[in-house]
């Protein structure tokens, strides 16, 4: 029967392969033969117990692919890095605490990741979460009208973190909106790497109008051109439980209602909901039912319950919040990853995390 300190060695060898395999800069910067590498789901595995480990031994952090303790100088390896997304993601919350500026931060994440087309192979032409919205020419776009206010809410979030690409910062921040508005808890992964030039923006066009000639049809030409289904088009509808639509940016809403008139925030716009900082199912129970006037109904909303195939999601969600919880977070999470580029090529989770032990 081989040794306990053979088996724990064989471990150790392991975790230090894995390693390997998980760290972009391992061939650049080489992990000490006496560390140990663990992920947070293994600790407690017996073959990390302290009883085998000598007691001398500190923790230190992996940041981007790079080992503080190296003295040996390494690339940046990750598009982000995942104590600054963390720490972005704090600051965040406490934006949305003071500007209630959680509407136009999910639709900024949507609106750089709606750009993508599935047809089309090659990154950046493909279009996606790849923050090309932060240029000019991508934010005069007419159905960006406005998310220039989100992007100047943002700039000193990014300007503190600079190693948080604008990609993710727009993600992070869209799905923290939704998260914090009261709405799930979206499994999101970061990564996304950033285009560089203002060239490199899609055209203008690939994102969807609120009122075509024909609602259903321009939906599907649309969202299927994105590789998304009618399932995730209604899912993903029913975000306009938050927000406004102000006649001044988008040509629809009343320039007020009872809802909107004294804010929170900028008062003014038309909403979808009465509570329109609260993400819940309601503005599928609103389109519905239709009694109230100082409430905002679209083409593109009115359909979801003109649609036979639109209406059988439509009427679940109006009766089943978590039902389109569920389905609303999974439908988020594929929207963010649209046309993105990941460096590492396999995403972070939000969660994702290495610690290095070294023994001395």
């Amino acid at each position: 029967m081989a040794s306990l300190s053979a088996v724990t060695t064989t471990a150790a060898a392991r975790l230090l392969t894995s390693a390997n395999r998980l760290l972009p800069c391992a061939t650049s910067t080489r992990l000490p033969h006496r560390s140990v590498l663990s992920l947070n789901s293994l600790r407690s595995s017996p073959f990390l117990s302290h009883t085998f480990l000598p007691k001398k031994s500190y923790l230190r952090t992996i940041s981007c692919g790079r080992i503080g303790y190296s003295t040996v100088s390494s690339p940046k390896c990750f598009a982000t890095d995942p104590e600054q997304l963390k720490s972005a993601r704090e600051d965040i919350k406490e934006l949305l605490k003071t500007k209630f500026s959680h509407p136009i931060l999910v639709r900024l994440g949507w609106h750089d990741a709606g750009t993508y087309n599935k047809n089309i192979e090659e990154w950046p032409q493909r279009g996606g979460a790849n923050g090309s919205l932060r240029f000019e020419i991508e934010l005069k776009h007419g159905a960006n009208a406005g998310l220039v206010n989100a992007l100047k809410l943002l700039q000193p979030i990014k300007d503190k973190y600079s190693s948080v690409t604008y990609a993710d910062l727009f993600q992070l921040a869209s799905a923290t909106a939704i998260e914090e508005a009261g709405g799930p808890k979206i499994p999101m992964k970061y990564g996304r790497v950033d285009v560089s030039v203002p060239e490199q923006c899609p055209e203008e066009g690939r994102l969807p109008d609120a009122g075509p000639p024909s609602p259903a049809s321009h939906l599907r030409d649309v969202f299927y051109r994105m590789g998304l289904n009618d399932k995730e088009i209604v899912a993903l509808s029913g975000a306009h439980t938050l927000g406004r639509s102000r006649p001044d940016r988008s040509g629809w809403g009343k320039p007020e209602t009872k809802y909107t008139k004294d804010g929170p925030g900028a008062p003014g716009g038309q909403s979808w909901t009465a509570q329109w900082l609260k993400f819940d199912n309601s503005y599928f129970k609103d389109i519905k039912e239709r009694r109230d006037e100082d409430l905002l109904v679209l083409p593109t909303d009115a359909v979801l319950f003109e649609d036979p195939k639109f209406k059988e999601y439509a009427e679940k969600y109006a009766d089943d919040q978590d039902a389109f919880f569920k389905d609303y977070a999974e439908a988020h999470a594929k929207l963010s990853n649209l046309g993105a580029k990941f460096d590492p090529p396999e995403p972070l989770k939000s969660n994702f995390f290495f610690i290095i032990k070294i023994i001395l």
